[in-house]
């Protein structure tokens, strides 16, 4: 099958739109399809490129004003021109807005099926970042996936949000995780020591900085005696949360073994943004062995088992994040026995396990084309 992603994020970009889009090449070129992606070029070398196990096609692209981390794609004629080039079958839209727009009117022109991926609330980020738009956004996001010939979300909350506004052909896609890389066996004493050298309690974030994640609400938690808050990500948010949680350790970007080496050393994980379509993170702190403590909205919903993985609390409440940390704090077992239901809850959500059911959705997107055309 000759597949093109077009995607609005690729690595070197650390994001779950890059991570996912990546993934998705690997596990085609493992199973013997031939993809193509189509993304933003980056601001340096994209010497990245040459881990991906197929062509990358690069597309001038602006920063992000205010949020120079984050790449939008220039208009451009490359989209068309490779979709061509590669004899495409079928066009796949990573979080299509920009880029996958050209990517979805290629398609159209060209006859060939499109599957939209849905992976960024974009609405969420109009109230958080104009405090308006977020009917303008919805038309947007409409506009697009009803163009596709399926639409995938990744979490049962997602779902009912593009159903509800007005998205038809919308079924459920989750995202894998790499269960070898993240383990509980990676737990390292030393890197505790480092971080919580009076042995507090390692209670941990992982993920951009910026204002829609809302990492001030872990600002109780930093302030709680015998607990160490450790802050994992960068973004245009890291001044002003290193203003708001003096006392918190902060890392900066950290990926791979080294990442995985700090989720396994964390007593507690805290996720504190309530738009999140599906939240990777979640996935991989679970897959560390390590209790999760998030908030009971979007994507957290489908992955975190209260009471039984972890704890859900009310959204952009920070009292609410203090006291479900200060529950699993008091209890050693408790934190234990979440752990290790969060890693046997996750073991077989492997990227390939993932990606055969993306392929089973490319076929039947196929198949009914086929049947119409016939």
């Amino acid at each position: 099958m000759r597949v093109v992603i077009v995607t609005e994020s690729f690595p070197p970009d650390v994001n779950g739109v890059a991570h996912c889009a990546l993934q998705t090449a690997r596990h085609l070129a493992a199973r013997g399809h031939d993809p193509l992606v189509i993304a933003p070029a980056t601001a340096g070398p994209e010497s990245s490129d040459q881990d991906v196990p197929c062509p990358v096609v690069r597309v001038p692209s602006l920063p992000l004003p205010g949020y120079p981390q984050v790449r939008v794609a220039l208009p451009s004629r490359r989209v068309a021109a490779a979709i061509t080039a590669h004899r495409a079958e079928l066009v796949h839209l990573a979080s299509p807005f920009v880029l996958g727009v050209r990517g979805m009117a290629a398609a159209a022109r060209l006859g060939l099926p499109a599957v939209a991926v849905y992976q960024t609330d974009l609405a969420g980020y109009a109230r958080t970042y104009v405090g308006a738009g977020e009917g303008a956004a919805w038309r947007r996001i409409r506009a697009v996936h009803s163009a596709a010939d399926r639409t995938l979300a990744p979490s049962t909350a997602a779902l009912r949000d593009l159903e509800e506004h007005g998205v038809d052909r919308v079924r459920l896609w989750p995202r894998g995780v790499d269960t070898a890389r993240f383990r509980p066996e990676l737990r390292d004493e030393r890197l505790r020591r480092e971080l919580a050298p009076d042995g507090e309690l390692i209670v941990g974030y992982v993920g951009r900085l910026a204002p829609e994640k809302h990492v001030e609400l872990l600002a109780g938690v930093s302030e709680t005696p015998g607990v160490r808050v450790v802050v994992v990500g960068d973004g245009p948010s890291e001044a002003a949360l290193q203003a708001a949680l003096p006392a918190a350790v902060f890392l900066g970007r950290r990926t791979g073994d080294e990442l995985a080496r700090i989720f396994a050393s964390l007593d507690v994980f805290a996720h504190t943004g309530p738009y999140e379509t599906f939240c990777q993170t979640v996935q991989e702190a679970m897959a560390s062995g390590v209790p999760v403590v998030a908030p009971a909205a979007g994507g957290p919903l489908d992955l975190v088992a209260h009471g039984r993985t972890g704890l859900l609390a009310t959204p952009l409440d920070g009292d609410a994040v203090t006291t479900a940390v200060a529950t699993l704090a008091a209890d050693p077992a408790l934190r234990a026995a979440y752990g290790r239901a969060g890693r046997a809850a996750v073991e077989g959500r492997t990227w390939a396990v993932i990606g055969d059911l993306l392929i089973d959705h490319y076929a039947e997107v196929l198949g009914a084309r086929t049947a119409v055309a016939a």
